[in-house]
């Protein structure tokens, strides 16, 4: 597939994608399978769903986010105002543990820190604030560190792939080294790779995930 393929079937996915309302004002670039967005969107959410697209594509190797969040004047709101919102917003996600998260929000720009278990519990806490009024971005700087160290197993993280219909388990090679886990080898898109490396965190133990899968194109 030509880049230009892969740059037309972008356009049509982002303005496919319902939750992408700025699709008219987002430039494609691709080179060799790496995607650039660039322009603007209206909110951090749209950002991220415009991202999630391009990477739904095949044939994309990379995407690059050069996307800027311009917010209306109607999704405004002071740093107080998005600290206390995602404050409660994390209080009242279950997935969350309490007391565990610490928020920070500097000219919109929101900043999640602290320590949880699971890498589940770290999704939580950005999925629980990202989509909030006023923000423009999240950085999620969240340690994960269970209290009990329990040993990763690469079999169950490999039996754990071989159960997904979204990934080609024979293509993917895993190494453990203490509670780093390493993922190597090629699968056929962006998404495909997101499934492994998600796969690897539910890993009991796990606290880093090395991905190093390439996307055949």
């Amino acid at each position: 597939m030509s880049d230009a393929d892969i740059r037309r079937n972008v356009e049509t996915e982002l303005n496919w994608e319902p939750s992408v309302t700025s699709a008219s004002a987002i430039g494609v670039g691709v080179d060799a399978g790496v995607t650039t967005l660039s322009g603007n969107v209206k909110s951090y959410a749209e950002q991220l769903a415009a991202v999630r697209a391009a990477e739904r594509v095949s044939g994309v190797t990379a995407v690059v986010n050069k996307l800027e969040v311009h917010l209306p004047s109607s999704f405004i709101r002071t740093d107080e105002e998005i600290a206390a919102a995602a404050a409660n917003a994390l209080r009242w996600n279950l997935s969350v543990p309490v007391g565990r998260v610490k928020v920070e929000v500097v000219d919109g720009w929101l900043t999640l820190s602290g320590g949880v278990d699971w890498q589940y519990q770290r999704d939580a806490a950005e999925d629980s604030v990202r989509y909030l009024a006023g923000v423009k971005g999240v950085s999620d700087v969240i340690d994960i560190k269970s209290p009990v160290s329990q040993a990763v197993v690469s079999g169950d993280i490999e039996a754990a792939l071989k159960r997904s219909a979204a990934v080609d388990a024979g293509r993917i090679s895993v190494r453990v080294d203490g509670h780093t886990v390493t993922l190597s080898g090629s699968v056929r898109s962006y998404a495909e790779r997101r499934e492994a490396e998600r796969a690897a965190w539910a890993s009991p133990g796990v606290y880093t995930v090395n991905d190093q899968i390439s996307i055949a194109v």
